[in-house]
């Protein structure tokens, strides 16, 4: 693939990164970094500005296949989105809190929702105004979604949603959630569902109980509905499997370069801190970061060969399986550069403090996950041999 940017990327870059220089600034600035995997939960309220600071430069949307102003946004080439993404690593931006709106429940409104929706929510997005989580894992169907046993039943023009959801990143921030639900109980597994848009502001239907991990950290949450309103169901109901899965779909694309370039920056980090303790010298631990620079360009040479591509049933579940290992083994990296010191926490523990660790640490700690959340490697690799090598599928 002949992946270049032309002069008009070029300029589209530097308007991006004029303005980052010019907004990025005082308390923004202070968040440099802040806010991405294992500390989504931290900077809450400046982030939140951050994303009314965006909305009003214009940088949401960039990528809605829409036309351009048609919900507030500005359209931009898929060229321009990858140099948007550059650009705001580059500077260490806060991570976004209106990602999953942005990113995700966006662009299913395009594709599957009607009018009415996409006027009512995309130009809150696209202001950044309304930020949203997912509802769509629950304590006996993570992977295995078509197992959910979340409940909603039809009321009035809309329907009460009943069941709890869990590793919801952002819930306790969010002002709408996306949710699956099985709104006809006598269909079993991906039949019957329907996608809900359901308000957060619902006290004694909604509940939003935080998730403290062995990182220290509490960026996901579990979410009890009782009776909770839904107002909205998307691409009619009982086609919410279609439309979950149109989503899931776009988790992958630019997104997974802006990962990379995270990636990167984690890397360098590692290598930096097997300079500053001497394992450099290990030529075991030299040529695994070798191999893991490596691996890093290939994920992103495929990433650009799938750029924008349609009709690769297997491209997201394959960028799945390599960006989850790689990091994993990372966060291996991280801890094993520095031997017995990685056990230490950056400061003595007390009982005021008991439990502070440093980013490569968190790093080790949060990775642990990467190969589970997000669809798991078994699920993964399941998903390839039926929709790609054509093997039975795998009895349930």
């Amino acid at each position: 693939m002949d992946f270049a940017f032309g002069s008009a990327d070029e300029g589209f870059r530097a308007e991006a990164r004029a303005w980052l220089e010019g907004h990025l600034v005082g308390g923004y600035a202070e968040l440099a970094g802040v806010g991405g995997p294992g500390s989504e939960h931290l900077g809450g309220g400046v982030r939140r500005a951050w994303e009314r600071e965006l909305g009003s430069g214009g940088w949401i949307g960039l990528g809605w296949e829409c036309a351009e102003g048609a919900y507030g946004n500005r359209a931009g080439s898929l060229t321009q989105q990858v140099v948007w993404a550059e650009e705001y690593a580059r500077v260490r931006a806060p991570g976004r809190v209106g990602h999953i709106g942005e990113n995700l429940l966006a662009p299913t409104l395009i594709a599957a929702g009607d009018e009415a929706q996409r006027r009512r929510f995309l130009p809150a997005i696209a202001r950044g105004e309304e930020l949203w989580c997912q509802g769509y894992s629950e304590p006996e169907a993570g992977s295995d979604l078509a197992g959910l046993r979340t409940v909603a039943v039809r009321d009035g023009g809309g329907h009460r949603v009943s069941g709890q959801k869990i590793w919801t990143s952002l819930a306790g921030e969010a002002d709408w959630c996306f949710v699956l639900a099985r709104t006809d109980p006598g269909e079993r597994r991906h039949r019957g569902l329907s996608f809900l848009l359901v308000p957060m502001d619902q006290p004694g239907r909604i509940e939003v109980r935080p998730i403290r991990q062995m990182s220290g950290t509490a960026e996901f949450n579990e979410v009890f509905f009782d009776g909770a309103r839904a107002p909205h169901v998307v691409g009619g109901e009982g086609a919410g499997w279609r439309v979950a899965m149109g989503l899931l779909a776009r988790e992958r694309g630019v997104s997974t370069l802006v990962q990379q370039i995270g990636f990167a920056a984690e890397l360098a980090a590692v290598i930096d801190e097997a300079v500053r303790c001497g394992s450099l010298r290990d030529p075991v631990l030299r040529a695994q970061l070798v191999r893991q620079w490596a691996e890093l360009q290939v994920m992103r040479w495929n990433a650009l060969r799938t750029l924008g591509a349609a009709g690769d049933a297997g491209a997201p579940s394959v960028a799945k399986l390599l960006w989850g290992g790689w990091h994993q083994r990372l966060g291996e990296l991280a801890m094993r550069v520095r031997g017995a010191a990685a056990v230490l926490g950056p400061v003595d523990w007390s009982a005021r403090a008991p439990y502070e660790l440093d980013a490569l640490q968190r790093l080790f700690l949060f990775t642990r996950a990467d190969t589970l959340y997000g669809g798991s490697d078994e699920i993964q690799r399941n998903i390839i041999a039926e929709r790609v090598l054509g093997l039975p599928r795998l009895e349930r």
